[in-house]
């Protein structure tokens, strides 16, 4: 039977592409990308400013903790340093995503000005960056579910085979 006649062959491509359509940008994909900049910056200014805004009201949470706890027993029980350990890796954490948005949209914007190939190809270079991190990071956050799920699974047979024995 001949390869043409087998409906379930995989599709074959070349590795190279034609050479016709590689590296060329349309004048259409040039007007999206710099149509895309401003909003691109614009989200990365906003990540900075949530960077900072969960950086800092974890240390505010922490002195607020601080000062509270010297009028409460209760309170001065409570180990302050979690929010250390929680609040500012997540404001350090997402300050790189932040980073490479803007730094995408910043590239397009000077591409507009130069049309430089260099300025396009770092542009895509902080955009494959950007997904590269999302990517990391979800698959990270996917890892600790099952990790959860038992920690959660344990925390309630311990707290059960405590009450029976109290």
């Amino acid at each position: 039977m001949s390869d043409i006649n087998n409906p379930y062959q995989s599709p074959e491509a070349p590795i190279i592409p034609e050479a016709q359509n590689s590296g060329v940008l349309s004048e259409k994909m040039l007007r999206y990308l710099k149509e895309a900049s401003p909003w691109l910056r614009f989200m990365g200014i906003l990540g900075f400013i949530s960077c900072g805004l969960i950086a800092g009201g974890g240390l505010i949470l922490i002195i607020a903790m601080a000062a509270v706890s010297s009028f409460t027993e209760e309170l001065n029980q409570f180990p302050v340093w979690i929010f250390i350990l929680i609040y500012l890796p997540m404001g350090l954490l997402y300050f790189f995503p932040s980073r490479f948005i803007y730094n995408f949209g910043t590239k397009i914007r000077n591409f507009q000005f130069s049309n430089s190939n260099e300025d396009l190809e770092l542009a895509f270079k902080n955009n494959k960056s950007f997904w590269k991190f999302l990517g990391i990071m979800s698959i990270i956050l996917l890892a600790f579910i099952p990790i959860s799920i038992i920690m959660a699974i344990l925390g309630g047979i311990m707290v059960g085979l405590s009450s029976l024995l109290s």
